[in-house]
């Protein structure tokens, strides 16, 4: 038995009502986001054992799940909106439904506390509103808030999204940057090749945006902002040192307007406001690398729950080589800490 809880950070669910509202934007043709089409007409059409085996766990916040857990030997979820979220939607009906999803995740959190923890949806199409919604969800007991990377092409380092980050600094809660579809302006070559979601094109876009946010500024204007990663930063730790290199050079030979200075090199901003998470990355290199070019308290475990659920990795992360603290912190202390859970007894 493990002298430490499992705890996994990147777990999906969605309202039946989203799930049926996207149902109806599909058969009706009412959105022609090539990401969306490509992914939820899969997950929402096909008749293949796999799509519909997740999409089912997605709208469970109950008992199918818990016992999926203990299957897994997974102490708590930490759950959030499934990608893309509300952020398909138009502004009125996205934030209304972050505010339906929020109520439905908070009462299953209230129903299931030792097993069920909560991130904040929010609709960033309405900056202000996905503000307020971050207050309201620290108000339902929700621990951080996800945000499912673009909305309609869009980044949150266009200024006119930085009150979601103000809102979080003063909220103290952390943001799950969680992938997306690569937006249509990208997502051409990856989709005809089959690269466009989760084996490629996911880390790609959302490498991108977390990127953005560290170029254009965001750390500097708030420096208490804390922003979690999945799938082990999305290969961005992997770019450390060419990050640093070729963001000075540019900086300094003026190519670029958007490419102003800021007070620290990018890999700086990576160790002191970003934490990652292993989710659908169950392989102890690429762990044991961002251990060592982060720092073992950037780095903590997730599963991709339910689109990646797989027992054998937790066995595999449990096997890290890494000493019994370590291993606690990995699965269980830097969880705890980022998302402000109930530590254990």
């Amino acid at each position: 038995m493990a002298e430490y809880l499992r705890i996994a950070t990147e777990e999906a669910f969605a309202p039946p009502e989203l799930i049926a509202l996207w149902r109806s934007m599909l058969e009706e043709g009412t959105c022609d986001d090539p990401g969306f089409v490509s992914l939820h007409g899969f997950y929402l059409r096909s008749t293949a054992e796999r799509p519909a085996w997740v999409t089912s766990r997605l709208t469970d916040l109950g008992e199918r799940r818990i016992a999926d857990m203990d299957a897994a030997g997974i102490d708590r979820q930490v759950i959030s909106l499934t990608c893309p979220g509300t952020q398909i939607l138009d502004r009125d009906r996205g934030v209304a439904m972050a505010r339906l999803a929020n109520d439905q995740l908070a009462e299953a959190c209230r129903r299931h506390p030792d097993r069920f923890s909560g991130l904040t949806a929010i609709a960033p199409q309405d900056p202000a509103a996905a503000a307020e919604e971050i207050a309201r969800g620290r108000e339902l007991g929700l621990v951080g808030v996800i945000v499912n990377s673009h909305t309609g092409g869009e980044y949150l380092d266009d200024r006119k999204f930085w009150p979601i980050f103000e809102a979080a600094q003063s909220a103290d809660t952390p943001i799950y940057l969680h992938p997306n579809t690569p937006p249509r302006t990208m997502i051409g070559p990856m989709l005809e090749a089959g690269l466009d979601s989760a084996i490629y094109g996911f880390a790609v876009e959302t490498g991108l945006h977390l990127l953005r946010i560290i170029t254009a500024g965001v750390f500097d204007a708030f420096p208490r902002l804390r922003i979690v990663a999945g799938h082990l930063g999305e290969a961005l730790p992997f770019w450390l040192y060419r990050l640093d290199y070729m963001h000075a050079a540019t900086v300094k030979a003026g190519r670029y307007p958007s490419m102003k200075p800021i007070r620290r090199k990018p890999s700086d901003y990576l160790r002191s406001n970003v934490w990652v998470t292993s989710s659908g990355m169950a392989w102890a290199p690429a762990i044991m690398f961002c251990r060592e070019v982060l720092g073992p308290d950037r780095v903590m475990y997730a599963m991709d729950y339910p689109y990646q659920y797989a027992p054998d990795e937790v066995a595999a992360q449990d096997a890290l080589p890494v000493d019994a603290a370590a291993k606690k912190a990995f699965f269980q202390d830097i969880a705890e800490q980022v998302f402000g859970l109930p530590a254990a007894r």
